[in-house]
C-alpha cells in the first residue's frame, strides 16, 4: 500500500483532519479490550459527506477502514491496522425528531446522553442505555448492538433501529430497513449493486432458514454473530437490523433513524438481599413471573468487598439491605402510586415485606441513582482490585436463558477454580441472563496466554451447552470471533462468511473481526512479546508496585474521561474533542512510550515530542485521580514525564517564571509596588509576558503591599505551645500570602473565634506545587525537605496544620508522600494536614458554631479538592453556617494553576471555563455569594467576564462575625490588592528584567503544539 500517497489524497480530498503522525496513531492504538493494533492513520471528518469521501479514497488505495465511535469496545472491535474514521468530534448532530412517530435521525458520532438531553423537551429518549451512556456514540452502539440495564424494558439497540443510511467499501450508498416483498422486487428490478446485495441476502437466508431458526439462541441477550435472524421472512427481511452489531465489518453507517420511547414519569427501586449470587440468580425467574421491571440488575459480595476496600461508592452500599449479594429492580410508571404498587405487589408475591432487613425500597430518584451507580461502576471497580491481581476482559459478558442462570453461574465458578482464577466478581443484567465479570488472566507469559486461550474455549463450550451466547452485550470483535463456531456450528458460520464476502469481498472493512478472525491470543496489548522499559522515577507509585509502568497500565479504556458533563475529568478533552487530549489518549501514548512493542509509533522514550504535545494541554487538574474508575492520575504522570523530558535541557520559559513563582513572590515583598507596576505597565508588561512565556491575554495577579507573613510578624502574637491541644498551624501558602492575604487574616479571625490558638511559620516554607506541576521534581523534593525541617516541631507535637489553598493541601496529602515515600515526617504531616473546613467541622471545641450567613451561595469546588481532599466537610460547614449552597458540578474552571497563564493555552483555558463554571457564575443571583477557595478558580471567575468577585469561605465567615451581610453584591466587601497608577519607569524596567531574566535562556526552545480546528 502506498501510505504516503494515501495520506496525500486524504488531505487533498477530505474535508477533515487527516493525521498519520505518531502521536495520533499511538492514541488510537487500542480500545477497551486486551488487543492492540497500530492504525495506518486517523481521519476526523467534519461532515458525514467527508467521512464517505474518506472511505472512497481508502478504497482507491486498498486501505482497510475502521469506523470508530467512543472507542470503548471490550472485544477489540475498535483497534485495527486500518484508517480509523473517528466520527465523534464533528459528526454528532441530531438531524430531526418526529415526536408523533417517536423517531429521530442522528449522525454516528452523537453521544447517547447528549441525544437524550436534546430529546428531553419532547418527553422522549432512546431506550437502550449502556453503562457508558455518558460517552458512547450512537454509531458505536449500532456497531456493537449495545444494550445496558434498560434493555430489560426496551430491548437491544437492534430492536430500536428503524432505518440506516449505509455505505459499502465499493461506494454503494443507500438507506436500508424492513423490506416488503413488493419493495424487494422493485429493488431487484432496478439492478445495480443494491440489487446484488438484496438478492444475495435473500439467497443466503433462504438457504439457511432452518439453521438460523434452530441455531440462534432464543434468549434476550444474543449479541454474538451477525443478525441473520432479522432477515427471516417472519421478521420482515430487515436489512438495517441485520447490519446492527456487524462491528464495522460490512458497511459504514452514515446516519440512523431510531425508534424512541417516552421518558417515564416516575421510578422506584427495590433492592433484595440474598446469601450469595447464585441464590440471587435462582430467584430471577420467579421475579420475572410476578413482575415486569424496567431493570433487573445484580451485584455480588465480591464487588461490594472491592468497593469497601477501595473506598468507592460507599454511599451506594449504605442504601443496600442485608445480604451478601443483591438484585436491583427498577419499576417505572405514570405516578408514584403506580410504581409503589408494582413493587409492593412483587414483595407480596415473594412473601417479603418492605420492613424486612433484606429489602430496601425507594421511590426517591436521587437515592435510586446512587444505588444504580454502584452497578454501573462494575468494570472500573473490578479492573484493579487492591490485592494487585489485575483482571481483564475476554469472558466478560456471556448470556444464558434467565431460567438457567443460577446453574450456569455455579458451573462458571467451578471453571474459574479449575483454571486457578480464584473468585472473580459476578454481576450484570440478570433479568436477561447476562453475566459480567473480569478474570485475572495472566497475559504476559507463554503459559498464562495458553491458559487464557484454553479457558475461553472451555467457557464457550459451557455457555453453548446452556443454549446461551458468547456475548450478551459487548460483541465479538477479536475476543470471541474465533469462538463463534463453538456456538453456531459450521453451517451458520458459513452463512456469516457469505454475508461478509457479499458486502466486503476484499476484507477491507475492519478485517480480522467476527469473520476470518484473528486468534484470540494474537495482537494482545500485553502478550509474551511485551517488553516495556522500567525507568527510574521520582514519584514512588505506592499503589502500583512502585512502578511507573504499572501506573500507566491502570487505564483499561473505559472512556469516562470522554464525558461531556458532570465531574471534573477531562477538561481538555471537553474543550477540544480530541482523543489524545483525553486521559485515556494520554495514557495510551505513555504506554507506547515505554516501548513494550517493536511496532510502537512512539520511539523516543522520555524525549518523545508526541507525548509532550499530548500532555501540553493536560491541566493537571487531578480530576482523573478521582473520576477515572481505575484511578489514573495523569497530573502525576505529566509531572514525571516533564522531569525526564527536560532533564539537562532548557525548559519552556513558563517553567522558570511560573514554576519558580514562590521565589519571585518572596522577592516581590521587597518592593511590591514596583513589582506590580512592572507587571502592569503598558509595553513593559507585554514584553515581560513574552519573555516569561505568559499569555498576553492574561492580567498578572497583583502582589499585596503587605503580605500575610509580614502582617503576622507585625501582629507580634505570642507563639502558642505546639503541645497545647488548642494550637493549630496556619499554612502560609504562596498564593494566599502574597496575593490574597485578607483570606489568611480572615481565617485567623475565625479560628480564634472557634477557640484555637494560631501559629504561623515565619521562615520561608513552600509545598513545591509550582515545581511539581512543571516537572521540576528534584527542586520540589529539596523544597519539601526544607519545609519539613521548618515544620518539624509541630510535626513532632502532632499539631494540626491548616491549609487555605486546596492545591497546596493536596500536595501534602497526596503528592508529597509519593515524592518522598520513605520520609516518615512527610507521612506524619499528611495525616496532620487539615483543610479549613475539616478543622472547624471535626476539631472545633464543643459548643462552637460558625457565624450565621443565612444566604444563597454559588460554590465552585477546586479540582484538587474534588480529587484528593473531598468536600464533605465544606458542605457540612456551609450547612451549619446557614448557607443555601449550590455546589457546582460544572467541572474545572480552566485556569488550573499555571496552565491558563501559559502562552498558547488561553483559548483552551477559557473554553473550559465557558463549559460550566463561568456561565454558572454569571447566572448566580446578584445577592448570592460566589465562593471559591482555590486561587485559580477565583482568578478565572474574576478574569472570565463574569462581573463577579469570588470569596474564600474564610472571608465569608469572618464577615459574618460582624453581623448580617449586605444583600447587594457582598463580594464587594472583600479587599484585593490594586495596581498603583504610576511608578518610576527606570525602576519598573529593572524589576521587569529581573523577573524575566531566568526565562531569557528558555525562549530559544520552540514548543510546537498541534491545535485542532
Amino acid at each position: 500500500m502506498d501510505v504516503v500517497g494515501l495520506e496525500r489524497a486524504l488531505r487533498e480530498q477530505v474535508d477533515g483532519e487527516v493525521r498519520f503522525d505518531a502521536g495520533s496513531r499511538g492514541a488510537y492504538v487500542t480500545d477497551g479490550s486486551n488487543y492492540r493494533q497500530v492504525p495506518i492513520g486517523v481521519v476526523v471528518p467534519r461532515t458525514v459527506e467527508a467521512g464517505a469521501e474518506a472511505v472512497a479514497v481508502c478504497a482507491r488505495f486498498g486501505a482497510p477502514v475502521l469506523s470508530r465511535g467512543g472507542g470503548t469496545s471490550l472485544g477489540g472491535q475498535c483497534t485495527n491496522t486500518a484508517v480509523v474514521i473517528d466520527w465523534t468530534k464533528h459528526c454528532h448532530r441530531l438531524l430531526s425528531v418526529d415526536p408523533e412517530e417517536r423517531t429521530c435521525v442522528v449522525e454516528p458520532g452523537l453521544v447517547l446522553d447528549e441525544l437524550n438531553r436534546q430529546l428531553d423537551r419532547h418527553g422522549l429518549k432512546f431506550g437502550p442505555k449502556p453503562s457508558t451512556h455518558s460517552h458512547c456514540s450512537l454509531g458505536g452502539m449500532i456497531g456493537n448492538n449495545s444494550c445496558g440495564a434498560s434493555a430489560q424494558a426496551y430491548g437491544k439497540t437492534v430492536e430500536n433501529v428503524r432505518r440506516l443510511e449505509i455505505l459499502t467499501y465499493d461506494g454503494t450508498r443507500m438507506w436500508v430497513g424492513p423490506t416488503t416483498d413488493a419493495e424487494y422486487e422493485e429493488i431487484v428490478a432496478a439492478g445495480g449493486r443494491r440489487a446484488e446485495l438484496y438478492r444475495g441476502l435473500r439467497e443466503i437466508i433462504q438457504s439457511s432458514l432452518a439453521d438460523v431458526r434452530q441455531g440462534f439462541p432464543r434468549i434476550p441477550r444474543r449479541v454474538s454473530g451477525y443478525n441473520l435472524d432479522s432477515l427471516l421472512p417472519e421478521n420482515g427481511f430487515d436489512v438495517a437490523r441485520a447490519l446492527v452489531g456487524s462491528e464495522g465489518t460490512l458497511v459504514t453507517v452514515l446516519r440512523a433513524e431510531l425508534e424512541l420511547v417516552p421518558v417515564p414519569s416516575t421510578e422506584a427501586m427495590l433492592v433484595l438481599g440474598y446469601d450469595d449470587i447464585c441464590a440471587a440468580a435462582d430467584d430471577v425467574p420467579r421475579l420475572l413471573e410476578h413482575s415486569a421491571p424496567t431493570q433487573l440488575e445484580a451485584i455480588d459480595d465480591r464487588m461490594a468487598q472491592l468497593m469497601r476496600e477501595e473506598g468507592a461508592y460507599l454511599d451506594s452500599l449504605d442504601n443496600f439491605p442485608a445480604g451478601e449479594s443483591w438484585l436491583l429492580l427498577q419499576f417505572t410508571g405514570d405516578s408514584r402510586d403506580e410504581v409503589d404498587q408494582k413493587a409492593h405487589a412483587l414483595l407480596e408475591a415473594l412473601g417479603r415485606g418492605e420492613k424486612d432487613d433484606t429489602v430496601a425500597f425507594s421511590d426517591d430518584h436521587d437515592r435510586e441513582q446512587r444505588m444504580l451507580k454502584a452497578r454501573e461502576a462494575g468494570l472500573g471497580v473490578t479492573a484493579r482490585p487492591p490485592d494487585g491481581r489485575e483482571t481483564w476482559e475476554g469472558w466478560e459478558d456471556s448470556a444464558v436463558p434467565p431460567e438457567r442462570l443460577g446453574d450456569y453461574l455455579r458451573d462458571l465458578k467451578d471453571l474459574f477454580t479449575e483454571f486457578g482464577y480464584g473468585r472473580p466478581s459476578l454481576y450484570g443484567h440478570f433479568g436477561q441472563g447476562c453475566v459480567h465479570t473480569r478474570v485475572p488472566f495472566e497475559l504476559t507469559t507463554a503459559e498464562g496466554v495458553a491458559t487464557f486461550r484454553a479457558f475461553l474455549f472451555r467457557a464457550a463450550d459451557l455457555v453453548s451447552s446452556y443454549g446461551g451466547s458468547l456475548s450478551g452485550e459487548h460483541g465479538d470483535g477479536q475476543a470471541r470471533g474465533e469462538l463463534l463456531p463453538r456456538m453456531y456450528g459450521p453451517r451458520v458460520i458459513e452463512a456469516f462468511g457469505r454475508v461478509k464476502v457479499l458486502f466486503d469481498p476484499d476484507d477491507r472493512m475492519n478485517p480480522g473481526k467476527v469473520v476470518a478472525p484473528h486468534r484470540v491470543d494474537q495482537n494482545l496489548r500485553l502478550g509474551v512479546d511485551w517488553r516495556p522499559a522500567t525507568p527510574d522515577t521520582h514519584f514512588g507509585y505506592p499503589d502500583d508496585d512502585h512502578s511507573f509502568t504499572q501506573a500507566v497500565k491502570r487505564c483499561v479504556g473505559i472512556g469516562n474521561c470522554r464525558t461531556h458533563q458532570g465531574g471534573v475529568m477531562c477538561p481538555s478533552y471537553r474543550a477540544t474533542g480530541e482523543e489524545e487530549h483525553s486521559t485515556r489518549g494520554r495514557a495510551r501514548l505513555l504506554f507506547e512510550m515505554l516501548g513494550g512493542h517493536a511496532d510502537s509509533p512512539v520511539t523516543d522514550g522520555w524525549r518523545s515530542t508526541e507525548v509532550r504535545d499530548a500532555l501540553d494541554l493536560c491541566l493537571a487538574c487531578k480530576g482523573c485521580k478521582s473520576d477515572c474508575p481505575t484511578g489514573v492520575d495523569m497530573a502525576t504522570y505529566k509531572a514525571e514525564f516533564l522531569s525526564h523530558h527536560y532533564a539537562k535541557r532548557l525548559r519552556p520559559a513558563a517553567h522558570y517564571s511560573m514554576g519558580w513563582l514562590p521565589l519571585w513572590a518572596r522577592l516581590s515583598a521587597l518592593a511590591p509596588r514596583l513589582a506590580n507596576a512592572a507587571l502592569h505597565a503598558p509595553g513593559l508588561a507585554r514584553a515581560g509576558k513574552r519573555l516569561a512565556g505568559v499569555s498576553g491575554e492574561r492580567d498578572a495577579p497583583v502582589f499585596a503591599e503587605e503580605n500575610f507573613v509580614q502582617w503576622w510578624r507585625r501582629r507580634a502574637a505570642p507563639e502558642p505551645d505546639p503541645y497545647d491541644p488548642r494550637t493549630v498551624v496556619l499554612w502560609p501558602d504562596t498564593f494566599t500570602t502574597h496575593f490574597h492575604p485578607a483570606i489568611a487574616k480572615a481565617a485567623v479571625r475565625v479560628m480564634e473565634d472557634a477557640g484555637f490558638r494560631v501559629a504561623v511559620p515565619t521562615r520561608a516554607v513552600c509545598c513545591g506545587l509550582t515545581w511539581i506541576s512543571t516537572g521540576q521534581l528534584g527542586i520540589a523534593e529539596r523544597v519539601l525537605l526544607r519545609t519539613i525541617d521548618v515544620l518539624r516541631p509541630w510535626i513532632e507535637a502532632g499539631t494540626p496544620v491548616v491549609g487555605l489553598e486546596p492545591s497546596c493541601a493536596a500536595v501534602f496529602r497526596s503528592d508529597a508522600p509519593e515524592l518522598l515515600p520513605h520520609n516518615e515526617d512527610v507521612h506524619r504531616l499528611a495525616g496532620q494536614f487539615r483543610t479549613f473546613s475539616e478543622l472547624l467541622v471535626n476539631d472545633a471545641p464543643d459548643g462552637w458554631r460558625p457565624p450565621r450567613l443565612a444566604r444563597v451561595a454559588t460554590v465552585q469546588t477546586h479540582c484538587h479538592q474534588h480529587a484528593v481532599l473531598k468536600d464533605d466537610a465544606d458542605r457540612e460547614l456551609l450547612r451549619r453556617a446557614g448557607l443555601e449552597a449550590d455546589v457546582l458540578d460544572a467541572g474545572c474552571c480552566g485556569l488550573a494553576g499555571n496552565f491558563g497563564f501559559e502562552r498558547d493555552h488561553h483559548d483552551v483555558s477559557m473554553a473550559v471555563g465557558e463549559l460550566g463554571v463561568l456561565p454558572a457564575v454569571r447566572e448566580a443571583a446578584p445577592g448570592a455569594l460566589v465562593l471559591a477557595d482555590g486561587f485559580s478558580c477565583r482568578t478565572q471567575i474574576e478574569q472570565g467576564g463574569t462581573g463577579r468577585r469570588a470569596m474564600h469561605l474564610a472571608e465569608a465567615l469572618a464577615l459574618a462575625l460582624d453581623g448580617p451581610l449586605p444583600a447587594d453584591r457582598p463580594e464587594r466587601l472583600t479587599s484585593r490588592p490594586t495596581v498603583p497608577r504610576s511608578a518610576p519607569l527606570l525602576v519598573t524596567a529593572a524589576v521587569t528584567a529581573a523577573g524575566a531574566g531566568a526565562a531569557i535562556g528558555a525562549t530559544a526552545l520552540a514548543r510546537r503544539h498541534r491545535h485542532r480546528r
